[in-house]
């Protein structure tokens, strides 16, 4: 009897060892997709470019590069501060999706819905189209 019991068990171990393994393999998962490429000359789309210094939180120094922001009429968005030749943030929206990248694929979050608040890049747009004064904004 103790020998069926073990062999019992065994099998109910390998088992359980490849139900594991093929819900594992199965379930997969979902990596970040870049959006597609934006051409920001097309119809629909106002461009603003300037000079910007950003000072990121914390104790680290205030960086002075190159802004440009970029809107269409159908609520989607493009953001990017770059020290020429490197973009150090770019945060885009289209249509329910967003996504953020600091530095050359350092950081980055995307998702579905509303874009986090804690991250000013994407209430910037909105910021500059209400703005009284776009020479003078502060955050």
């Amino acid at each position: 009897m103790r020998i069926g019991y073990i062999a019992r068990s065994r099998h109910l171990a390998w088992l359980f060892a490849l139900v594991a393994a093929l819900s594992l393999a199965g379930s997969g998962c979902r990596t970040a997709h870049p959006f597609p490429p934006l051409d920001v000359s097309a119809p629909g789309w106002r461009v603003q470019e300037g000079q910007a210094v950003w000072k990121p939180p914390g104790k680290r120094p205030e960086l002075a590069g190159d802004f440009l922001v970029a809107t269409n009429q159908n609520g989607n968005f493009f953001v990017q501060f770059s020290k020429t030749p490197f973009p150090l943030v770019t945060a885009s929206v289209t249509g329910a999706e967003w996504q953020i990248q600091f530095g050359a694929d350092t950081y980055s979050w995307h998702g579905r819905g509303r874009p986090p608040q804690r991250f000013v890049w994407f209430k910037l747009p909105a910021a500059l189209l209400t703005a009284p004064d776009p020479g003078r904004l502060w955050l």
